[in-house]
C-alpha cells in the first residue's frame, strides 16, 4: 500500500452506510476497524481490524489509533479518516492529497454536508446537495484556510486527514475516553497545545448519510457526563456545552462544584 488510505470505524447499526462508502472509495485502500462486540461481516476492504467495546462502551479513540497503526504499517503516506456514515465526493481523496502536499505538517479537515432521508448518492446528486454544515468553516474548492486558535474546538472526526508523522506528533486519540463524546475535542485541544496546524480544506467534501438521532443525545447522557469530567480534569473546562445546557434545561442534570451530575431521583 502506498499513498492515501481511508480509515473507517463501524459496527452493525451502520453497516449499510459503510457499504455505500466502500463502493464510493473503490480503488483506494480501505482499513475498516470493527468496533462492535460481534464478528465483522465480509467487507470489501484491504484490512479489517477488531477493537471490541470496553467497560464503558465503544472505544472510538482506541479504534482510530488502531486504524492509523494498521494503515501506517501497510505503507500509507496519508491517513484519511471518514465516519462510517459518510460518503466522499469524487474529489475528496485528491483534495486531501493536494492539501497534504501544501500543508504536510497539518491536520486537514474538509466540509461535511448532512443529507436528508432517502437522498441519492450518485455523483450528480451529491454535487447538487452540497451544503456544508454552517458550524464549521467551508472554504471554496482548492482553498486552504488555517484555523485560528478559537476554531480548534470545531474539529470533527467525521472527515479529516493527516500524514503518519503528524499522527505520531499529535499522539493519537486519548484512549481514556470510552463511549460517546469528548475524544474529538480532546484531540483538537492536544493539537492546539502542541502547535500542530489545523487546516480547513475546500473541496474535500463528505456527505453524512441520514440516520435517526436525538438532540440532545439522551441515550448518551451518562457517557457525556463521564467523558466530560475526564476532559475537564485534563483541560480545566467542560466540552459539549450546548448539550449540557440542554440536559440542564430539561431538568436531567445540575451544576455541582467542578462540573455536572444527574439530578438525584
Amino acid at each position: 500500500m502506498s499513498g492515501a488510505a481511508v480509515i473507517t470505524l463501524c459496527s452493525a447499526p451502520r453497516l449499510e452506510h459503510l457499504r455505500n462508502q466502500l463502493r464510493a472509495t473503490a480503488g483506494v485502500p480501505r482499513i475498516v476497524v470493527w468496533i462492535g462486540d460481534d464478528e465483522p461481516p465480509e467487507l470489501d476492504a484491504e484490512a479489517v481490524v477488531r477493537v471490541p467495546p470496553g467497560a464503558s462502551g465503544l472505544r472510538l479513540a482506541a479504534a482510530r489509533n488502531a486504524g492509523a497503526r494498521e494503515a501506517t504499517a501497510r505503507g500509507a503516506t496519508l491517513l484519511i479518516f471518514l465516519d462510517a456514515d459518510c460518503v466522499p465526493a469524487p474529489g475528496l481523496v485528491d483534495a486531501y492529497r493536494a492539501a497534504a502536499d501544501r500543508s504536510p505538517d497539518a491536520v486537514l479537515c474538509g466540509p461535511v454536508t448532512y443529507l436528508p432521508p432517502g437522498a441519492a448518492l450518485d455523483d450528480a446528486a451529491l454535487r447538487a446537495a452540497t451544503a456544508p454544515h454552517a458550524a464549521r468553516p467551508a472554504p471554496s474548492p482548492g482553498e486552504l484556510r488555517r484555523a485560528t486558535a478559537a476554531e480548534y474546538p470545531l474539529f470533527w472526526s467525521l472527515s479529516f486527514a493527516l500524514a503518519p508523522a503528524v499522527w505520531r506528533e499529535a499522539g493519537g486519540f486519548d484512549e481514556v475516553f470510552e463511549g460517546y463524546g469528548g475524544e474529538d475535542t480532546d484531540f483538537a485541544f492536544s493539537l492546539r497545545a502542541r502547535g500542530i496546524p489545523l487546516v480547513w480544506v475546500g473541496g474535500a467534501d463528505a456527505y453524512h448519510q441520514y440516520h435517526e438521532t436525538s438532540s440532545p443525545p439522551w441515550r448518551h447522557l451518562d457517557d457525556i457526563l463521564r467523558n466530560g469530567a475526564l476532559f475537564a480534569e485534563k483541560w480545566g473546562e467542560w466540552p459539549m456545552g450546548g448539550w449540557l445546557a440542554a440536559f440542564a434545561e430539561a431538568g436531567a442534570i445540575e451544576r455541582v462544584p467542578g462540573g455536572w451530575r444527574r439530578v438525584p431521583a
